[in-house]
């Protein structure tokens, strides 16, 4: 599905006072920004708006301040980097209710190609629940509002939608454009055969995304702790492998799903098990290889096995488009992040189309040093996650048709 919307190349912000909506949720450590993966992720869409002689101003969310000033989580150090990264200064509005007398004056004295930031929009209680008040608040800021925050586009929230909904001209951003003909391609559209890989903890975060992908894709490969409740409902000896016994039966429905629709569904074959949970998660390990319907009553399966790890590699070897959500393992720990790396080597060496669908998979290919070799790296992890799922998203169905 490419996305009938409109974005910032079908409109003319020429001295108008334009609010951007990014996702700076960039993690802090004392104050410093340790990644800033989202910042660069954000500057295309910024350059464009000063280039065309836009008064740009920025917002995002940082955090969960549950809607109170919380100086630690305040955005000051992302003015403070943007600037550096932008090449001109990025003026910081610090005010607590984050519309207010430094933002007024500082959008009041703007002129074209300049940029301020506001202060952390979920300083408000009323942006998580997007309550008009601070909608309308922000609205008044601005003539032009671009959404560029696919990381919260999952999310009904007044700096998304709330405001949107106000303004007469509201656009995507380039981030969010490239995050939706990805994501959305890959899904609606893909280039045959297409091969999905979920991993993470549980089934109970990913049952509408195995439903929607098992109609979609060509292969689903299922691995990381989820896998573990196939396995079960194919009757096998898991030990003390992390389960859902409520979702058992789902599971099997899915295993019948896959087989009257003519998929290959691919669950691991053997499993690395341990006695206990690795405290703290990177310690030092004893682990041993299990076939996967024979693991010990008194271990537990922490990643793929390496006969896994070479079957899931082979699949993605014959696919054109890839999609991967979740890790195979605790990909944490050095000693159970094999199964892991092991898929993303395959995916690096692909000429297949790659995405990787945010959250800790994209993490896992960043830390792993894989992050060059793939085609698109998503922003967001939940937001990509109900993409998969085939739902529209608030943030993206609230900006203008074309």
């Amino acid at each position: 599905m490419s996305l009938n919307k409109k974005s910032i190349d079908d409109i003319n912000v020429k001295g108008k006072r334009v609010l951007c909506r990014c996702d700076f949720n960039v993690p802090l450590k004392d104050g410093k920004i340790t990644d800033e993966n989202r910042l660069v992720a954000a500057l295309p869409t910024i350059k464009k708006l000063i280039a065309d002689g836009g008064k740009v101003i920025l917002c995002s969310h940082l955090g969960k301040p549950k809607g109170e000033p919380k100086p630690e989580l305040s955005l000051a150090p992302v003015a403070a980097r943007l600037s550096e990264l932008l090449g001109q200064e990025v003026k910081f509005a610090a005010d607590p209710e984050v519309v207010g007398p430094n933002a007024k004056a500082a959008v009041a004295a703007m002129k074209d190609g300049d940029v301020i930031l506001l202060e952390n929009t979920r300083y408000r209680a009323e942006e998580t629940k997007n309550g008009e008040a601070f909608s309308k608040e922000l609205a008044s800021l601005c003539d032009v509002f671009v959404n560029d925050a696919f990381g919260t586009a999952h999310r009904a929230h007044c700096s998304n939608v709330g405001v949107a909904q106000l303004v007469d001209t509201a656009v995507v951003g380039y981030l969010m454009e490239k995050e939706i003909n990805f994501l959305g391609n890959a899904v609606e559209n893909p280039v045959r055969p297409f091969v999905a890989i979920l991993g993470g903890a549980k089934v109970a975060d990913k049952l509408n995304v195995i439903s929607n992908l098992l109609e979609k894709c060509d292969t689903l490969i299922i691995g990381g702790g989820m896998a573990f409740t196939f396995l079960k409902a194919k009757g096998y000896e898991i030990g003390a492998s992390l389960v859902d016994d409520e979702k058992i039966g789902y599971c099997k429905e899915m295993m019948e799903k896959a087989e009257k629709l003519g998929k290959k569904l691919l669950l691991p074959v053997d499993a690395v098990c341990a006695k206990a949970f690795p405290n703290p998660i990177d310690a030092e390990i004893e682990v041993t290889v299990c076939a996967a319907d024979a693991i010990p009553a008194d271990m537990l399966g922490l990643d793929i096995g390496p006969k896994s790890a070479e079957e899931f590699a082979e699949a993605v070897k014959t696919a054109k488009t890839v999609v991967w959500n979740g890790p195979m393992g605790v990909f944490e720990n050095p000693i159970l992040a094999k199964g892991t790396i092991a898929v993303a080597k395959a995916l690096a060496e692909t000429d297949a189309t790659t995405i990787i669908g945010g959250g800790d998979s994209a993490a896992a290919v960043n830390q792993l040093g894989f992050g060059d070799k793939m085609t698109h790296i998503s922003t967001g992890g939940g937001a990509s996650l109900e993409f998969l799922e085939g739902k529209e998203l608030p943030g993206v169905a609230a900006a203008n048709d074309k």
